[in-house]
């Protein structure tokens, strides 16, 4: 068993609980966000990936007490686990948050727990202490109804598929100096257009997060979070890399 096999704490509130898979050159992120007593699940991961997100919760709390799961957006590696999530949760007062667009499809997963659309909501959600995680919509990166969320009180910045990476190899929870290239593939395979991108990038930078955790790929800190915004913020992706048709 290695370090990776193990939920582990990226800050005081924050842990991270995914599923790493050596033989994918994907990795899918899950984060556990604690407020006293209560917690918050971003990307509860695929139905594969579930025994190992749920087993890696229990070893920090009791599923009961979390209140909600944020959906960036209605991939299957990011909610198809959704249905067996709430199930061990046993709350009635459980909460799917996510853009009404996301939620729209996620109706289909046959789920039980309360629709919480966050552009119906002034863009907020609140734990029970008052503390607000907000909520930045980035239509089309790469889904109709993705949202980044953004907990001021710590910096986390929980950004779904943007600051994603492919590692083929050696992947790192934190990120080294591949990441800007591993970025460049993932969001070139995945991302509409620049012009689409750069709007989005600029409003997040404004927000100035301390932490960039990612669905996909590693968490980025410190200097490495100018330089992804920078680095993504000049990339040519989607049909930026199409050849221009014939006049």
């Amino acid at each position: 068993m290695t370090i990776l096999d193990e939920a582990i704490p990226i800050s005081r509130e924050c842990t991270w609980v995914g599923r790493h898979d050596p033989e994918a050159a994907l990795q899918c992120n899950a984060y556990l966000l604690m407020d006293g007593d209560h917690a918050v699940v971003f990307d509860c991961g695929s139905l594969p990936d579930f025994p190992v997100v749920m087993r890696k919760i229990i070893d920090c709390i009791s599923p009961h007490q979390i209140l909600a799961v944020v959906a960036s957006h209605h991939d299957p590696d990011v909610c198809g686990s959704l249905a067996v999530f709430e199930d061990i949760v046993g709350r009635d007062d459980f909460q799917i948050v996510a853009h009404s667009r996301t939620l729209r499809l996620l109706s289909h997963l046959g789920l039980r727990g309360a629709p919480y659309a966050v552009d119906e909501h002034d863009l907020r959600w609140t734990f029970p202490s008052g503390r607000e995680l907000r909520f930045v919509p980035t239509p089309y990166l790469h889904a109709p109804g993705a949202i980044v969320t953004h907990d001021p009180t710590s910096g986390a910045m929980f950004t779904g598929d943007l600051f994603g990476a492919f590692f083929p190899s050696d992947w790192t929870l934190v990120a080294d100096e591949r990441h800007p290239d591993a970025m460049k593939a993932w969001h070139q395979a995945y991302m509409p257009s620049g012009a689409i991108l750069r709007p989005a990038l600029n409003r997040l930078a404004a927000l100035a997060p301390v932490r960039l955790l990612p669905q996909h790929g590693s968490v980025l800190e410190g200097p490495k979070i100018a330089e992804a915004f920078a680095y993504l913020g000049a990339l040519p992706c989607g049909v930026d890399l199409e050849p221009a048709e014939d006049p």
